[in-house]
């Protein structure tokens, strides 16, 4: 299987600019409350008067976009598979209402003219640094389903169900799409009338003729199911002011109509250079490492040549950089594009660490605790972690918890069940005896490895360093190892943790491959 795609990929240029995508840090995500969404599509808006501006839509995660390591989301998957649902789901339930800004881009003809590229290609972008987005409204998760199957397995999403003043244009994978996504419900929920499932009905009265069939939820009444008719006056009637009408658009184009891609289509690898050109520097070393790794699986080496041809035109960088961490120089082939690639302005809005604001909102900091610690740590440390907008998880060796200076301390997890991959960053209270016990543990050694080895930050209490010793970390590696000074400290902490990581740790730790 892993053959089969790269081959397909590799002979379908068009691709590149998604492929791109699916090797950055974006098809990892750190949380479902922290991606951004856009359609590739292009739809119109229209205003009473009849006037089109095209639009795309974007969605934008007001926690801010982030992603997670490639061993860190291999790790997350082998420790709980419903990480991601759960993550969604306990900040619902606990009042953390995800957030997400409904953005738009907007622009008249004569700026989709302006472009080098065509609007109605799926496989491109228009820059923010271009087209500015423009935020005109939010969706706030504010409640769980009541039941999984009934509210979310029945969803029927479909990109031709709009409400007045939205049209489409003439995408070809829209416009196949409008028809392919009825079918495909049809099929998925199982005949007719899926719109009428409690969870796909209009909010708004929505009156029609469609009678009977299969799924039919509505009891109709009278006899009039046809228009015009003079049985019911007061039935459904069309409304051509104020229903649907498409755009009027006078087609210039004097060629003939033919099944394949047109010639502004032709451009396959600009954007995919654009695109790795934008990112950071660690970005980019993650879309090597990518690259090097899916292709290392590839075993038919005519297909990871022609790959490594491919990489070479989106950017000879990233190409050659490929080739060195999978130790193939010189082995890429010269492949001939359609149409030479162009240098774009780089766009930082691509990058998800260029825009990232220092937060720990909606974030999660684990705490490893043993006995005979001073609890009253923990308890500063959870309301500067709280004010800070972030949760404080407990981890004990055991699930019982442990014996603090004061009493009882409840544990959320068990260090089995709490690996420090599940949090954004963590911190070591531990006591003489505690870290002494702990550095004989082989996973209280990985807990802090790991986390060390995913760049995050780490705070610590100074009796913690037999467990530092064993895990072979260095304490005073660099600035995201934060130690506690009895209850000081921990304002430094959460100031460093608001960076989320330390980048600059990683090239001492992996090299690209």
């Amino acid at each position: 299987a892993h053959d089969t795609f790269w081959d397909f990929a590799s002979l379908m240029p068009e691709s590149m600019h998604m492929l791109t995508w699916v090797m950055s840090d974006r098809a990892i995500p750190r949380s479902l409350r922290m991606i951004e969404g856009f359609g590739i599509h292009t739809f119109r808006f229209i205003n009473e008067a009849g006037k089109s501006t095209f639009v795309k839509f974007h969605w934008r995660p007001v926690l801010g976009a982030q992603s997670v390591l490639w061993d860190e989301a291999v790790k997350i998957n082998g420790a709980d598979p419903d990480f991601h649902r759960r993550d969604l789901w306990e900040a619902i339930d606990s009042g953390d209402f995800p957030e997400f800004e409904f953005a738009i881009q907007a622009f008249d003809q004569k700026t989709a003219d302006s472009f080098d590229f065509d609007i109605l290609d799926p496989t491109k972008l228009i820059p923010e640094e271009v087209v500015p987005l423009e935020v005109i409204g939010k969706m706030v998760l504010n409640r769980n389903p009541d039941n999984f199957f009934a509210e979310t397995e029945q969803a029927a999403f479909h990109p031709g169900h709009v409400v007045p003043g939205i049209d489409f244009s003439n995408d070809p994978l829209l416009q196949g799409r409008l028809f392919s996504y009825t079918d495909t419900q049809l099929s998925r929920l199982g005949g007719a009338n899926f719109h009428e499932i409690p969870i796909n009905r209009p909010r708004c009265p929505m009156h029609n003729f469609q009678r009977d069939g299969i799924h039919r939820m509505d009891v109709p009444k009278g006899r009039d199911n046809y228009e015009p008719n003079s049985i019911a006056p007061d039935g459904p009637r069309e409304s051509p002011a104020r229903g649907f009408a498409s755009f009027p658009t006078q087609d210039t184009d004097s060629d003939d109509k033919l099944r394949q891609r047109p010639a502004s289509f032709a451009d396959h690898y600009s954007q995919a250079r654009m695109f790795f050109r934008s990112q950071s520097e660690p970005e980019q070393r993650h879309m090597i490492s990518a690259f090097a790794f899916e292709l290392g699986m590839v075993q038919t080496m005519a297909i990871r040549t022609r790959m490594l041809g491919h990489l070479m035109l989106i950017d000879p960088a990233l190409g050659k950089a490929v080739e060195q961490a999978m130790g193939m120089e010189g082995k890429a082939d010269k492949i001939t594009p359609a149409m030479a690639p162009h240098d774009m302005k780089p766009s930082p809005a691509l990058s998800l660490l260029k825009k990232a604001k220092p937060t720990l909102q909606g974030r999660k900091i684990g705490v490893l605790v043993s006995d005979g610690i001073d609890g009253a740590i923990v308890d500063q440390l959870r309301k500067a972690v709280e004010k800070a907008g972030a949760k404080l998880m407990v981890i004990a060796p055991k699930i019982g918890g442990v014996k603090t200076k004061q009493g009882h301390l409840a544990a959320d997890h068990a260090l089995s069940a709490g690996p420090s991959i599940l949090f954004d960053a963590v911190v070591l209270c531990l006591s003489e005896a505690g870290a002494k016990q702990l550095a004989n543990e082989a996973g209280a050694k990985d807990w802090l490895a790991n986390a060390f080895n995913h760049l995050k930050i780490i705070g610590f209490t100074r009796e913690a360093m037999p467990l530092f010793k064993a895990a072979n970390v260095d304490a005073a590696a660099d600035e995201g190892m934060v130690g506690f000074d009895g209850k000081s400290g921990i304002d430094g902490f959460i100031n460093t943790a608001k960076q989320q990581r330390i980048w600059a740790r990683e090239p001492k730790l992996r090299s690209p491959g």
